[in-house]
């Protein structure tokens, strides 16, 4: 009895840490925002990205409860009302680091690299590990542009990932290339037979990953080789859809838009019907996990900050 109850205290101690980062993301968030033009938009979403998975958090978190301070609570509410209005309506486009990295970029500019990693390891390791936290960043680039970014999923448990790949898939969050390429594969590791979204990047193009916490660079997961033609020696698959290589390729595609269509799928049965086929099975897997959660309230809309 006495084990079971230690058990159960370090249990409850663990998904503290949820509401511990949470409350410190969104209070870094803040202090970022009133010193960064044209960054309320990433406030905004990223309220309502954590106070969804907030609710569906193994132990719930109310938005009561992630910002106990009252007087910041209430500050909040009034200048950002519609994240606690929809946040049990409308699901996320995005996981939260997804926000955090955006913010950083908007400040910093997206050329000095070491400086974006540097300033997201600064607000991790001040981080409880494991809860709204990326673990990777990516960069991606071409001869021609800017370099782009993406982090990981800053989600916890199968189910939230699952839900957030989802929804970047069908809400457009995700280029749709991208999209196509996770949907080949989601929600599990193996390859549909009627649908192949994959593609090949040109040569022109890097797409480096680094350790947000230590700065090192990693081989692509075999999951990423497999999506986008990465070459690789790493034999682990993450879920397809969780790496940083997805977003930042997706951000690539959107800015680049030639880069994009050499990427473009090749295979036979990358025809609009089966591209239609495969986002009704997302949409079905989507609505299934959120039934076995009981999250019951969604109106099929996904989340878009208006600020």
């Amino acid at each position: 009895m006495a084990g079971e109850l230690t058990r159960r205290e370090r249990f409850l101690e663990k998904r503290e840490d949820f509401r511990t980062n949470a409350f410190q993301i969104i209070e870094k968030m803040v202090d970022w925002c009133n010193r960064t033009v044209g960054s309320k938009h990433l406030v905004d979403e990223i309220l309502h990205s954590i106070f969804f998975l907030g609710k569906i958090n193994i132990v719930p978190f109310s938005p009561e409860e992630i910002i106990h301070d009252e007087d910041m609570f209430i500050q909040l509410k009034e200048k950002y009302s519609r994240p606690f209005e929809c946040f049990e309506t409308q699901l996320p486009r995005r996981s939260p680091f997804s926000c955090v990295l955006d913010m950083v970029v908007l400040q910093t500019g997206p050329e000095d690299e070491n400086q974006i990693i540097q300033t997201l390891r600064n607000l991790v390791i001040i981080l409880k590990p494991g809860f709204l936290v990326s673990s990777t960043i990516c960069v991606s680039k071409s001869n021609k542009q800017s370099k782009q970014y993406g982090v990981s999923m800053s989600t916890t448990g199968p189910n939230a990932g699952r839900i957030v790949i989802a929804a970047s898939c069908l809400s457009s969050y995700w280029d749709e290339y991208v999209a196509d390429a996770v949907m080949t594969y989601y929600p599990v590791k193996t390859k549909k037979d009627y649908f192949d979204g994959t593609i090949k990047l040109p040569e022109d193009v890097t797409c480096r990953a680094y350790r947000i916490n230590c700065g090192s660079e990693m081989d692509p997961c075999k999951s990423c080789g497999n999506l986008f033609g990465l070459h690789t020696t790493c034999e682990q698959k993450w879920p397809y859809g969780h790496c940083a290589e997805v977003e930042s390729l997706s951000n690539l595609f959107e800015k680049e838009k030639d880069v994009k269509e050499q990427s473009k799928p090749t295979s036979d049965t990358y025809t609009p019907e089966n591209r239609e086929k495969v986002r009704n099975d997302t949409l079905q897997e989507l609505r299934k996990i959120l039934k076995m959660i009981k999250f019951n309230t969604w109106t099929g809309e996904f989340y878009r900050a208006f600020i």
